[in-house]
């Protein structure tokens, strides 16, 4: 009798194992820049329904609504009155960097859905920067790219 055993040697494995590998790591590196900008744009929606909620919540509850950005501790809070529980308490990521422009980081959402204060504010990643901008009347506001 023969004994035949047929299977692949450690070098023929290695090898394959080492391909395997490298090619992982290089799919892994792709889709590092794609991963920060789709965080962007997961912040950048979250934030514009959470700020349509503020003002939602205004008109409809008759009350002044305010929304603070700390940016040191990355989280914003969207309350009604500060010694009750938030209605929004969000974190975001630590790669995006709020900083105040001519509009601070502490506004209100008036009753009829108006803000008390109109201006912009920035939000930097770390290749883009980013101005949020409040208009006067109403309570619209936009992002745009820097």
């Amino acid at each position: 009798m023969k004994n035949d055993q047929r299977g692949f040697t450690l070098v023929e494995s290695l090898v394959v194992l080492s391909i395997f590998i490298l090619l992982s790591s290089v799919t892994v590196f792709s889709l590092k820049p794609q991963y920060s900008s789709m965080d962007e744009k997961a912040f950048f929606t979250q934030l514009k329904a959470d700020l349509y909620y503020a003002q939602t919540y205004a008109i409809s509850h008759q009350q002044e609504v305010s929304v603070s950005i700390f940016p040191n501790q990355f989280q914003y809070i969207i309350w009604v009155r500060p010694n009750e529980k938030p209605i929004i308490k969000r974190n975001y990521s630590t790669n995006l960097y709020l900083k105040e422009g001519s509009i601070p980081l502490a506004f209100k959402f008036l009753q009829d859905g108006n803000i008390d204060k109109f201006g912009s504010f920035y939000i930097q990643s770390e290749k883009k920067t980013y101005r949020m901008t409040f208009l006067i009347g109403k309570g619209r506001f936009y992002v745009t790219e820097q």
